[in-house]
């Protein structure tokens, strides 16, 4: 029996996202990033890099970085 890691996604809303950065520090896995664009209010959002890892370094949906968000822009998927 094989059993399958987890995996998630998340979805980060640049609008709301006022660059505090605390999501990138709770990753396990190193996926959030600093976007190079400014938002509407004038911040570097972050932003999901998931495209970038590689098979042993993908979003679980752990959720730890909605959690943190004080902003509550991120949406976690699972499945």
């Amino acid at each position: 029996m094989t059993i399958k890691p987890k995996k998630g996604r998340i979805v980060i809303d640049s609008k709301l996202c006022k660059g505090c950065y605390l999501c990138m520090s709770v990753c396990p896995n190193e996926l959030i990033v600093i976007s190079t664009e400014l938002n509407e209010k004038g911040y570097h959002p972050a932003e999901f890099t998931e495209t970038n890892a590689g098979e042993d370094r993908r979003c679980t949906g752990c959720a730890m970085c909605a959690v943190i968000c004080p902003d509550i822009a991120i949406e976690v998927y699972r499945g």
